[in-house]
């Protein structure tokens, strides 16, 4: 019978798009349950982004924070898109820690704000490479290790609100965050046998620069040339039966923290909303 443990104390975490945003939140938050990070990230601009994507120095702050409270971190710059380079930053976590148990696959982009008929083709492919091939790419660097150690583990995909409703301007994106639920629904299907839980959060806007940036910003304020952040915010505000305009990175991973543990060891094939009700059917 498999043996759970009873803390998160001495796990290892594989997570994507660490550099950052809710990756460095992610692996702050496990950090302090004594997990141990391995994180990777791109580290460079993807043409396509219409805001800042992040830098080494980015992700080597990250891992400055993880020591900072007490934990223990191996990082690479990597391209989700290329499952060699994937693989590769897995091995360097496993040369090192030995395990692993816990796979966050968050990394994730926008494109530009168009309609769907007006997407560019690089624009398109770029955010299903990253959203749907690459959470793909990192789970499946991850089982076959989950699957060979014997004693479980946890899976959590980045979704997004964009995975259960619309956004105009933003097909490729929607797109990929609907195709994050069924990899996910049929990875749980797939691992449960071996103790593997699978599960996705997703994030309502979320305060990172993939939300605030100004293409988002005359996204949500299309009638002014200059739109304010209050005028911003009031908006996005709007949008939440609860009258949020953003969530914390944090607060996505206190999700995963619950997710990830041994209190949530019998939730499997989840779609956790963090939004505030914005997504309530």
């Amino acid at each position: 019978m498999n043996a759970y443990r009873s803390n998160l104390d001495g796990s290892v975490a594989f997570i994507s798009g660490a550099a950052r945003g809710q990756g460095r939140s992610h692996s702050l938050r496990l950090a302090r349950e004594g997990v141990k990070i391995i994180g990777f990230d791109l580290c460079e601009q993807v043409s396509t982004v219409p805001f800042g994507m992040s830098r080494p120095e980015d992700l080597a702050e990250t891992e400055r924070l993880v020591r900072e409270v007490g934990g223990e971190m191996v990082s690479a710059i990597a391209d989700v898109r290329d499952q060699d380079q994937v693989d590769s930053a897995l091995q360097a976590g496993l040369d090192r820690f030995g395990r692993l148990d816990i796979v966050l696959a968050n990394a994730g982009i926008l494109h530009n704000y168009k309609m769907t008929w007006m997407i560019d083709d690089e624009d398109f492919r770029n955010v299903i490479d990253v959203n749907i091939v690459g959470v793909w790419h990192t789970a499946k660097a991850a089982i076959p290790r989950l699957i060979e150690q014997g004693s479980g583990g946890s899976i959590v995909l980045t979704g997004s609100g964009a995975s259960v409703s619309a956004m105009p301007n933003l097909a490729g994106y929607v797109a990929s965050k609907h195709a994050v639920l069924g990899l996910m629904r049929t990875m749980a299907k797939e691992l449960g046998r071996y103790q593997i839980r699978v599960n996705a959060v997703l994030p309502g806007n979320c305060n990172t620069p993939m939300f605030d940036n100004e293409g988002s910003r005359r996204l949500y304020v299309p009638d002014a040339d200059e739109p304010t952040t209050d005028a911003f915010l009031q908006r996005a505000a709007a949008m939440s039966p609860m009258r949020n305009p953003y969530v914390e990175p944090g607060d996505v991973s206190e999700a995963i923290a619950y997710l990830v543990s041994p209190a949530g060891r019998w939730v499997s094939g989840v779609a956790l909303p963090v939004d505030g009700g914005t997504v309530t059917p």
